[in-house]
């Protein structure tokens, strides 16, 4: 790395710095630094669980005890004990707490669409960002279960054909696939991952029961800004985990020659190659893997 790489990142972390008011006493003109936001904005958002509320900031012990106990006798938040488990404490919002929590999210928004007007280009900032954001947040991406028609699983989806539309020669028309229907998705026989950063979704993957003795892995998709962190990877991973807890024992899947990349991580991946098991227009190579 070159002292001019080097102090590249520095001269971003300075920007960032500035942008965001870190060093602000009053972050926001509230009253309080950005730490303290920060919890404050965490509990809103429903990481009231002391433990969980460390993790997610890299805060120790003593230091978010402190922010609070600060925040108690301000009288924005309690905390109780957690009716599951008396071991654990939850922060919750007092009413007057919620009402700061709702003008932080105004302030924050403002800033928010203040920054992308005054860009030239707002959609090439938020791709800068959105690739900044999942590389800082790699060890924290979650795979979770999702409902296939979630608005995360649909806005995947629609990123998704909109892809494969520009990527195909021949385009992609969805009415001609073989499309599973939500119920194909949902347990007993069949699951929907997402992959998301902080919240927001940056990936997908149907697992589609069907009657004939298999299930089907379908619309793998990985958002530009998350690619080349391993994440297709986990992915199929976590299908094969839960295609297990649902007892089924074959995986299949198509994919198209144009796509390389997928067709390599199968490869690579323990997938054998097999006849063609479906009339779908679109697919040219076809997959197989026998969980054991």
């Amino acid at each position: 790395m070159s002292l001019t790489d080097i102090s590249r990142v520095r001269r971003f972390s300075r920007a960032v710095t500035t942008e965001t008011g870190a060093l602000d006493q009053s972050f926001l003109g509230r009253g309080r630094p950005l730490g303290v936001a920060r919890v404050l904005n965490a509990i809103g958002h429903g990481r009231g669980d002391v433990a969980d509320l460390r993790l997610y900031l890299g805060l120790d012990s003593g230091q978010l005890s402190r922010i609070l106990r600060g925040l108690e006798e301000e009288g924005l938040i309690t905390t109780e004990t957690a009716e599951e488990d008396a071991r654990r404490r939850v922060a919750v919002l007092t009413g007057k707490g919620s009402a700061e929590f709702a003008e932080y999210e105004a302030l924050s928004n403002a800033n928010a669409n203040s920054l992308l007007s005054r860009h030239p280009d707002p959609d090439k900032l938020l791709e800068a960002m959105d690739f900044i954001a999942s590389a800082l947040t790699r060890d924290r991406i979650t795979i979770e279960l999702a409902d296939p028609e979630s608005p995360h699983a649909n806005w995947c989806l629609d990123r998704y054909f909109d892809e494969v539309n520009r990527l195909f020669k021949q385009g992609f028309e969805r009415a001609k696939t073989c499309d599973p229907q939500a119920p194909a998705m949902r347990p007993p026989v069949g699951a929907f991952l997402l992959a998301l950063s902080d919240g927001l979704p940056i990936g997908c993957v149907a697992l589609k029961g069907t009657d004939q003795g298999y299930a089907e892995v379908k619309r793998l998709w990985i958002a530009p800004s998350a690619r080349g962190l391993g994440l297709s990877k986990r992915m199929m991973q976590e299908t094969e985990r839960e295609a297990r807890r649902l007892g089924i024992g074959t995986l299949r899947l198509d994919t198209n020659e144009q796509m390389p990349a997928a067709i390599a991580l199968y490869e690579k991946t323990g997938w054998a190659r097999i006849e063609r098991f479906n009339d779908d227009p679109y697919p040219t190579h076809f997959f197989e893997k026998k969980l054991t």
